[in-house]
């Protein structure tokens, strides 16, 4: 049986108030038309309370009909295979011997034993973060797609994975970042100061963009949530106004310039290549991007090299200066994107929900209730209302501001000038390249 979650009967409300019927209610979010009805009735008569679910048993229990020999069996399977579901506990129980002669529930039963219990796992339906959709770039610059490429072994150099960076409009190379990933001692993935460096490097040549185009991947989306709050690297990028577009899963030809690319930048540079270091690379890489765009032809550009065909993107559309980035960071634009947005979490046993890795402690009544999380952008604070609506808290948002998000660019300014000490770890490397962009650096 299925039950519908505080997310579903909010968004019946909220579409019934825009004017929908419940059959387009029904059909939009996959419900019965009598079930729509239903909770629709509720919240005109009794308002949010009427959001809490009535059904089930009496306090006896759906098992309380059954022998203690059948509620044990079922408890003891459940909690040794967590993912067993009422119709296998069904099953199992008719074939199981020692339950031979007991009068067994039906699946129907079980499932609502498992709920009362709090044994069943809860579900939520999809609730995607707001962006725009995907017009065709008009512009030099006003949309960027930016991925990675899978894992490389170079000899001399270690594992490295290249953060590729494209203009849609003109289809110009913006830069191409060898990010080490593995050596003989370490294996690991690119992460947001990578991904930061990449953006800074880029943006110092080419100013900042309109929009940002990635994949799915989980550097950008939170993928362990059916309701996603934004990752730390979507919050840097809203604070210096720039929207990140989030493509459709399992359609890598979204990202068709970006994925080209990566065979592009693979043949040009590392295929059949040495390097005496991760340096070497890095300059080849760089010197083979102006060969890219000045110099070989290009189909989308009518043959010609980007740069060529697109004179114009050689000039930022909104110019960028590493020393001028506190400045240009925007907590008011961060806090406008998540008015719109709407989340669910599950309080824990501690009555804490935990949201963008943060973690908000609500207080021991709220242990184990289901939490609908809204954003005031004016006072910059989370609202947590209960399913019920009669709890509500208020709490300032975390880790949204400028040092939080900024990475080593925080580090550069508190510490400028900057000397780094001998031999240099990857995370030092990094911080080089972030230094060669501000002026008067050592």
């Amino acid at each position: 049986m299925k039950y519908t979650s505080l997310q579903d009967r909010v968004t019946i409300g909220e579409l019934a108030a825009a004017g929908c019927s419940d059959q387009e209610i029904a059909e939009h979010l996959g419900w019965q038309p009598r079930t729509v009805r239903k909770w629709r009735r509720r919240l005109q008569t009794l308002g949010r309370a009427g959001l809490v679910s009535k059904m089930g048993r009496p306090a006896q229990g759906a098992l309380s009909s059954f022998s203690e020999p059948v509620a044990a069996t079922l408890r003891h399977w459940r909690e040794g295979h967590p993912r067993w579901g009422p119709l296998t506990l069904r099953v199992e129980a008719t074939q199981d011997r020692s339950l031979a002669g007991q009068r067994l529930p039906s699946r129907t039963t079980i499932a609502r034993w498992l709920k009362a219990k709090r044994l069943t796992h809860s579900y939520q339906r999809h609730w995607d973060l707001a962006q725009s959709s995907e017009a065709t770039a008009q512009a030099a610059h006003e949309a960027w797609e930016m991925d990675a490429s899978g894992t490389v072994s170079v000899p001399d150099v270690g594992k490295i994975s290249l953060i590729n960076v494209n203009d849609c409009f003109s289809h110009a190379k913006l830069l191409s970042f060898p990010c080490l990933v593995g050596d003989a001692r370490v294996e690991r993935h690119a992460d947001t100061a990578d991904y930061l460096l990449v953006l800074r490097l880029t943006f110092v040549n080419w100013g900042l963009p309109q929009q940002l185009r990635v994949d799915r991947d989980s550097i950008y989306r939170d993928n362990t949530s059916k309701s996603p709050f934004p990752t730390r690297l979507h919050l840097f990028l809203l604070g210096l106004g720039i929207e990140l577009v989030i493509g459709p899963a399992h359609q890598p030809r979204k990202r068709a310039i970006t994925e080209r690319t990566h065979q592009t930048w693979a043949w040009q540079v590392l295929e059949g290549q040495t390097f005496v270091d991760w340096d070497a690379l890095w300059r080849a890489l760089e010197a083979r991007r102006e060969f890219l765009n000045h110099s070989l032809p290009c189909r989308a550009c009518d043959n010609l090299p980007p740069l060529v065909a697109h004179p114009q993107a050689a000039v930022p559309r909104r110019p960028y200066d590493p020393q001028d980035e506190p400045a240009m960071f925007d907590l008011d634009r961060i806090a406008a994107y998540l008015a719109q947005g709407e989340w669910f979490r599950k309080a824990s046993n501690v009555g804490v929900v935990t949201i963008g890795d943060q973690h908000y402690t609500l207080g021991q009544q709220w242990a184990k209730h289901e939490v609908q999380v809204t954003c005031d952008p004016t006072e910059r604070t989370l609202i947590f209302l209960d399913h019920d609506a009669l709890q509500t808290k208020r709490l300032p948002i975390k880790g949204i501001s400028y040092t939080e998000l900024a990475g080593d660019m925080g580090r550069l300014f508190q510490l400028h000038p900057y000397q780094l000490p001998l031999p240099f770890t990857w995370s030092e490397r990094r911080l080089a390249r972030l230094c060669e962009t501000l002026s008067g650096t050592t």
